[in-house]
């Protein structure tokens, strides 16, 4: 069935298609309105990167709450306003970390010497080397070539939780490894981790 071609009705078998767990109407239905809803989400966030999270994000969804589709009567408004929402909501978070890094980076400037800078830097390329392996990987792909969970998952062979925990643990045993060896506060020291 070609969604392209197909009237309301022929949409509305689809989503009952869906709705039971048949994945191949799922994929049908994901390749018709992922360049809409991509096209769509873009204007909102100006972002390829945090576009693609969120449509992903939004067909995740419809997959997972696949059970309702069979009582929507307009689908393509129901994508909409739902995509409108994970998109806005990103938006929010962005600029609440954009906030939160602004606010800290003024709290360094106002605490710390620049001079103290190349310290601590050295200090975290020396936590970064005591960690184990696939832990070190992780945190050097995530913050020094800040790829995304999924791209870490990807080249490693691990799953996205994985991936998750390695970063949390790297983080953890990175920060504890520079408040024991220079007395900086905790958010200086997550900061000063990201950037790095």
């Amino acid at each position: 069935m070609n969604l392209h071609a197909v009237d309301q009705s022929g949409e509305q078998d689809l989503l009952s298609r869906v709705a039971a767990g048949d994945e191949a109407a799922f994929t049908q239905l994901f390749h018709h309105y992922y360049p809409l809803l991509s096209t769509h989400i873009f204007r909102i966030t100006r972002s390829a990167e945090d576009t693609e999270e969120i449509v992903q994000d939004v067909f995740f969804k419809i997959w997972m709450s696949r059970e309702s589709l069979t009582g929507i009567a307009a689908f393509r408004p129901y994508l909409w306003v739902i995509a409108r929402n994970r998109a806005l909501n990103a938006l929010q978070k962005m600029a609440r970390e954009r906030s939160n890094r602004a606010a800290y980076t003024q709290s360094f400037a106002e605490t710390e010497s620049p001079d103290h800078l190349p310290q601590l830097y050295s200090l975290i390329d020396e936590a970064i080397r005591q960690l184990p392996p696939q832990q070190q990987q992780v945190y050097r792909l995530g913050r020094q070539e800040r790829l995304r969970q999924a791209e870490i998952a990807e080249r490693m062979g691990l799953t996205v939780a994985t991936v998750k925990k390695y970063m949390q643990l790297a983080v953890l045993s990175v920060s504890a490894y520079i408040r024991d060896k220079h007395l900086v506060s905790l958010p200086l020291v997550l900061l000063l981790c990201m950037r790095r």
